[in-house]
């Protein structure tokens, strides 16, 4: 059970009791009298029982909706480890390549007798996840440990790295690397890592109600309302070509190299998927495509994007009294550069888009060729792009911690080139469509 619901339910249970009390008060009063309730006192006994009932029933629904959420944590609120995690040593993790298990599996493609011979630890390790997943691996897994690791070598003492690279070496999990990577999650999406099952997620639909009341009335019990949007495991699949020669190489930042490659191609999907995704087959549903999002319309047939356009992105949003949290714009290059050029008010000498850290009308704003530039809006086809506008602290990421890779040497075989294909369990969802606003038919050319 997390802090949060713990408070929770306490509260509930303090309001539930004190119900109670008031409807045990009086009764003993009319039991002391010797007499029975009037019906002033029993409409009082009644309204009190009532109130003590429903918030009984609230105790009983939230508990149920957390029940997941309560698997997923200890005693102390932390999360419980994947089945992924091996609890290695700080030895064991540096020892840990990615590197030498992609030679073993690619040696092992190809018919090499004893192809794990130099990376039995690592065969090891993915042979101990198979066996607590109740899965075979496509390729071989890699142990959640060394998905969030984080190795602190340093080029300028030779016995902590200086021995082994010529040029600086910059090594993190692949998580962070993947983290770093994602524009949505520098504008302030969130990442929840290393979950188990199915996750649910409480999100509030309704608050209590406010009501003015006369000389000793009392205001009409109420209570706030919840439901639950949940993250399960979906799978994505990206791969990206090495040369053989490339993996002749001890260097750590070789292996480095690779891990870079890894962590990008699966972010720019995960950027992709969290903005446009479409929510069908085993695709998540990205910003684009939940309902109840906000929209800013360009015309019947897009527009090229204008000052009120930007502003009325913002404002939509805080109508909703969303306009809190990480709130930034995402959009691509084609609309930064018409931005660029298009002034706020004609002969006004200043254009929309500034220089610094926040050129939009005060707030940040993240590029990236992820986001769409081949919509349709009417007769504009295939040309409009998309402009977001977002509290994206409320898109949630998910990470289940496993990491299937699979080595291919055919397909490049010709070019001696290795293609490595990484299998993530990932998903994304949207916590309150209200956080996010949609400009989907922006005209740039």
């Amino acid at each position: 059970m997390t802090p949060y619901l713990k408070k929770q339910v306490i509260e509930l249970q303090q309001r539930r009791v004190a119900e109670l009390k008031k409807a045990e008060d009086i009764n003993a009063a009319a039991v002391a009298a010797g007499r029975d309730l009037t019906s002033e006192e029993r409409a009082s006994f009644d309204a009190a029982m009532q109130v003590a009932d429903g918030l009984q029933g609230d105790i009983r629904r939230i508990s149920a909706l957390r029940e997941e959420n309560g698997r997923l944590t200890d005693s102390a609120g932390r999360l419980v480890q994947p089945d992924t995690n091996l609890d290695l040593s700080e030895r064991e993790r540096k020892g840990y390549s990615l590197f030498r298990a992609i030679r073993a599996m690619a040696d092992q493609k190809t018919g090499k007798n004893n192809a794990w011979a130099q990376a039995g630890f690592e065969l090891e390790a993915s042979q101990e996840i198979a066996k607590r997943l109740g899965k075979d691996p496509k390729g071989f897994f890699v142990p959640f440990d060394i998905q969030t690791e984080r190795r602190d070598q340093t080029v300028g003492t030779a016995t902590a790295g200086g021995n082994l690279v010529a040029t600086d070496l910059l090594t993190g999990s692949l998580i962070e690397l993947l983290s770093n990577r994602m524009v949505v999650q520098q504008a302030g999406a969130r990442m929840l890592t290393g979950l188990v099952g199915n996750v649910a997620i409480p999100r509030q639909t309704s608050g209590a109600s406010a009501y003015w009341v006369a000389e000793s009335g009392s205001p009409t019990e109420s209570q706030a309302a919840f439901d639950q949007i949940s993250l399960t495991p979906k799978t994505l699949g990206a791969f990206v070509d090495i040369s053989r020669r490339l993996l002749l190489q001890t260097s750590l930042d070789a292996e480095q190299f690779v891990r870079n490659d890894i962590a990008a191609t699966i972010a720019r999907e995960a950027d992709r998927v969290g903005l446009h995704g479409s929510g069908s087959g085993n695709e998540p549903r990205g910003v684009q495509n939940v309902v109840g999002i906000n929209a800013v319309v360009g015309g019947t047939n897009g527009a090229a994007p204008t000052w009120p356009h930007i502003v009325k992105l913002e404002t939509e949003i805080a109508a909703d009294n969303a306009d809190l949290g990480a709130l930034a714009y995402i959009t691509n290059t084609k609309v930064r550069g018409k931005l660029k050029e298009t002034e706020k008010f004609a002969g006004g000498g200043r254009e929309i888009w500034q220089d610094g850290a926040t050129p939009l009308n005060g707030y940040a704003a993240y590029v990236s060729n992820q986001v769409l530039s081949n919509l349709t809006k009417g007769s504009s086809s295939g040309v409009c792009s998309a402009i977001f506008f977002a509290n994206w602290a409320d898109l949630i990421y998910g990470n289940w911690g496993v990491m299937d890779v699979l080595v291919d040497p055919y397909t490049g075989g010709t070019s001696g080139t290795l293609r490595v294909i990484s299998l993530v369990d990932m998903d994304v969802i949207v916590r309150h469509p209200e956080s996010f606003c949609l400009m989907a038919d922006a005209l740039t050319a």
